[in-house]
């Protein structure tokens, strides 16, 4: 079966990427590709189901799967249930990374699901989730350097409103 391997170092600490990463129903307002993603059951802090709607070359690809959230691990591995793919397997990380950053990763195993057409596909499928893993990557790491920026910002915003007048 084929793999994807994505990974994208970025300038926050592995916390915010932890956080930005398990929190998939945002995905759709910071990812384009993204149309929608519902988190359908929640069975425990760690086990849940999802239901994704995502664009790849034209095409939606919809399926659900169940996730295990470790975050100790920091660590996510999902297992498509239902959908448009005959096998969808992988899993998102994030990593320490020198300066206190963060290297997040996505990883995915497929199966197109059409034995006669897997050789011709295959190559054309894992270079189009490539790509939309790696626009996903960079999609949420412009969410979190924004945030991380408004956040910076707002020591300074407070200073400047509690200064007393000095009238």
């Amino acid at each position: 079966m084929p793999r994807v391997e994505v990974e994208l170092p970025i300038a926050v600490p592995p916390e915010a990427a932890w956080a930005a990463v398990v929190d998939v129903e945002s995905f759709s307002a910071c990812m384009d590709s993204v149309d929608s993603v519902t988190i359908t059951r929640r069975t425990d802090d760690r086990h849940r189901t999802s239901a994704w709607a995502v664009r790849l070359k034209g095409s939606v690809l919809q399926w659900t799967e169940d996730e295990v959230l470790d975050p100790v691990a920091r660590r996510f591995d999902f297992r498509q249930v239902t959908g448009d793919l005959g096998e969808f397997v992988g899993h998102w990380a994030v990593r320490p990374a020198p300066g206190g950053h963060s290297t997040v990763s996505l990883d995915v195993t497929f199966d197109i699901g059409i034995p006669l057409l897997a050789d011709l596909l295959n190559p054309v499928a894992a270079d189009a989730l490539r790509e939309n893993a790696a626009q996903m990557l960079s999609a949420l790491e412009r969410q979190l350097l924004s945030a991380d920026t408004e956040l910076s910002a707002l020591p300074a915003t407070r200073e400047a409103e509690e200064e007393p007048d000095l009238v």
